[in-house]
């Protein structure tokens, strides 16, 4: 078992370290702010990370006060010290975001990553009543990952990898890499649509209103916020304050 990391100095930026920077921590930080609190919700967040280091993970969060654990129901929660860490995490993706692009041709776009990341920033306030099937279909993906749905009953949105049985109201036809780079803004919304690296069909309410209730990433609000947007597409109104 690897040892805690101990950088040996009083400097709160160390002591943040010795927390923060142990390997898959900042993404199951960013799991919890985003609102996950299930052990099974969180692993969905991380796939690659084996659910024994994920279990010792949140054990060192709940013993470095970052976090608490409810035994009934089972939930993990942010303490006040926990909450506090939000803006260091989107901090680092806005950076990410900046200044580190993913490589076109890269492995690390993933269907279901994105997919379970876009199916908490939908704002049911912005669609109209009553059941909504949006099927997605990526290009690029693997064949068992390459066609999503999002099963809307008023503010419950479920992500399904088999056909739910209802009548799809909407679909959307990308690529994981064109859908991603507008997930995490590095490329606006409508000029995705403009060139049909998205394409939409369907029912057409549902497609013009899609910069309303397809929220990005808050990562992409928050780097746009901080750069002008005149001249770029505007992030959407954010509903719910998911990464």
């Amino acid at each position: 078992m690897t040892a805690q990391v101990r950088y040996g100095q009083f400097c709160p930026v160390a002591k943040t370290s010795e927390i923060l920077t142990r390997r898959w921590t900042p993404l199951i930080m960013r799991e919890l702010i985003s609102g996950s609190t299930g052990f099974n919700e969180i692993h969905r967040g991380v796939p690659l990370m084996s659910r024994a280091l994920l279990s010792k993970r949140l054990k060192e969060l709940e013993d470095a006060g970052v976090i608490s654990h409810e035994e009934k129901p089972p939930a993990y929660k942010l303490t006040e010290a926990g909450g506090e860490l939000a803006p260091v995490i989107v901090a680092m993706g806005v950076w990410g975001q900046r200044w580190v692009e993913s490589a076109s041709d890269g492995p690390d776009w993933d269907a279901g990553v994105l997919m379970w990341d876009m199916r908490r920033r939908i704002d049911t306030g912005m669609l109209p009543p009553g059941r909504i099937v949006l099927q997605f279909d990526f290009a690029d993906a693997p064949a068992e990952l390459r066609r999503w749905w999002l099963l809307i009953e008023d503010d419950d949105v479920d992500l399904c990898q088999s056909d739910p049985g209802f009548e799809v109201d909407l679909f959307v036809r990308s690529t994981v890499r064109a859908m991603g780079r507008v997930w995490i803004g590095q490329r606006g919304l409508r000029a995705a649509l403009n060139a049909e690296d998205i394409v939409l069909y369907g029912d057409r309410r549902l497609a013009r209103s899609i910069p309303d209730w397809l929220q990005l990433s808050v990562i992409a609000e928050e780097a746009a916020r901080q750069r002008p947007t005149s001249g770029r597409d505007k992030p959407g109104r954010a509903r719910k304050g998911h990464p």
